[in-house]
């Protein structure tokens, strides 16, 4: 059974049972309901609630070891000697099922007895969605009449879909923290192996970024290079121009729309630039590769410089104007917050409104500031279409902004694409690199947190 029609059956049925249940609580309630410790919906989504958490739960456990359990059927089916000891070569013959299974025609030169495998994967299919759909019907049929049987005038029906309620997003943020900690350990388990096999000296202080490593023994280039410092270099020179680029803008424009824009240019001006915010990174990418970066190439041999095609400059200059959003919007937002008394007593005492902005707003909203700059900060680390469109590929250890760099997000992109098989140095390395790159992003928010915080100013 698809994803989808899992979610709207259960859907459906709780819906139904939310019906059943609030019908049943206006029958014991009496005609004017008097008698009902909650209202007549809480006792429907009591009985809802019931219905539908354990047919989710059930239908949750049920596709999660259904793959499993029909390729390990459709396995035990095939002729003897036709699976591999080898698992990969196991993996390979279950994804061949799987395409001639899926496949509107099936080819003329298949093998009869794969063909015979996809028509058992089929069938095991149909036969597991209807399963499954009997298994969710008896399961919510039986949440129904187990919760409408104990409805009754006296029975609190909205403190226990409450507490149902506050245990379900209590799983939910458990469920989050797991994901973070799943995410963690994972990059660290995958750098550990990168480590035995590349000293974390020579990763850390390495000069040289050349992740190319042989195949077999007799090949060229047998030993690679896995000096990160060019990467750190890169993604520091493109994060610097960005925020030289956005942080006087998005703060000059939060200013207007703080304090100088009306509210008619205030309505028009913010939608506009949070539109800015939204638009994908591709498209940030294209921009700089097909208008700014060779504006930039022509304005610098002008003046007789040499600017390369791909340069840091191009793209630290659209990654800037990609993240002024960031800075303005939470700039706005707490200049915004900042009490009209202490504008009022500033100017009361003689103060223009740009000595008052200067000397009270901005200082005042200053902790808000420096937290979404470094938001926006984490923000242009972890960028990486725009750095592959306008500043290239190559990791040269330069601080020029007129030449081509690289970060560690595009390296990372870089090894990961295509088939890979994660136990060479090669393909390990991105996980040390983004190890890395958390590291980095959850000291910058760590900071800005504190910021906030220590610096934070509480207004009657």
């Amino acid at each position: 059974m698809p994803n989808v029609t899992f979610l709207v059956a259960t859907l459906l049925l709780a819906t139904v049972a939310f019906v059943i249940g609030r019908r049943r609580a206006v029958e014991v309630g009496g005609p004017r309901r008097r008698d009902l410790h909650s209202l007549p919906s809480y006792y429907g989504l009591y009985v809802a609630l019931w219905c539908g958490i354990p047919a989710l739960a059930v239908g949750a456990l049920w596709m999660m070891f259904e793959p499993g359990i029909v390729d390990s059927l459709v396995l035990d089916a095939l002729p003897a000697g036709m699976v591999p000891a080898d698992p990969h070569q196991v993996s390979f013959l279950q994804t061949a099922i799987r395409r001639l299974a899926n496949a509107a025609v099936i080819p003329s030169d298949a093998d009869p007895a794969l063909i015979a495998a996809a028509a058992h994967y089929n069938s095991l299919q149909q036969t597991a969605s209807l399963a499954l759909a009997a298994v969710l019907l008896a399961v919510g049929i039986v949440g129904l009449v187990w919760a409408r049987s104990h409805i009754s005038p006296a029975m609190r029906a909205r403190n226990r879909v409450e507490k149902l309620i506050m245990i379900a997003l209590f799983v939910c943020s458990c469920l989050s923290v797991l994901t973070t900690i799943a995410i963690v350990l994972s990059l660290i388990f995958e750098s550990i192996r990168f480590f035995q096999a590349v000293p974390i000296t020579d990763f850390l202080f390495g000069l040289e970024w050349s992740p190319q490593t042989a195949m077999r023994a007799d090949q060229v280039g047998s030993s690679g290079a896995f000096g990160a410092v060019p990467l750190f270099l890169g993604t520091a020179l493109i994060t610097a121009i960005s925020i030289v680029v956005a942080v006087p803008i998005g703060l000059f424009v939060a200013i207007y729309l703080a304090d100088y824009a009306s509210p008619r240019a205030r309505a028009v001006v913010k939608p506009l630039l949070e539109i800015l915010a939204g638009i994908p990174t591709v498209v940030f990418g294209f921009f700089a590769a097909l208008t700014v970066a060779p504006f930039l190439r022509g304005l610098g041999g002008s003046i007789g410089l040499d600017v390369a095609s791909e340069s840091a400059l191009a793209a630290g200059v659209v990654m800037g104007i990609m993240i002024v959003p960031f800075v303005s919007s939470l700039s706005d937002d707490v200049m915004n917050a900042v009490p009209q008394s202490l504008r009022d007593g500033s100017a009361a005492l003689g103060a223009t409104k740009s000595e008052t902005i200067r000397q009270v707003v901005v200082p005042a909203a200053l902790p808000g500031i420096v937290g979404g700059v470094l938001l926006a900060v984490s923000r242009a680390i972890g960028e990486t279409m725009i750095v592959v469109m306008a500043a290239g590929l190559a990791a040269n250890l330069t601080v020029n902004p007129l030449e081509a760099v690289t970060t560690v997000t595009v390296q990372i992109a870089t090894l990961l694409v295509g088939d890979q098989e994660f136990d060479s140095p090669k393909t390990l390395a991105a996980f040390a690199l983004g190890l890395l790159l958390f590291c980095v992003t959850l000291v910058l928010n760590l900071v800005a947190l504190h910021v906030v915080r220590k610096y934070r100013e509480k207004y009657d």
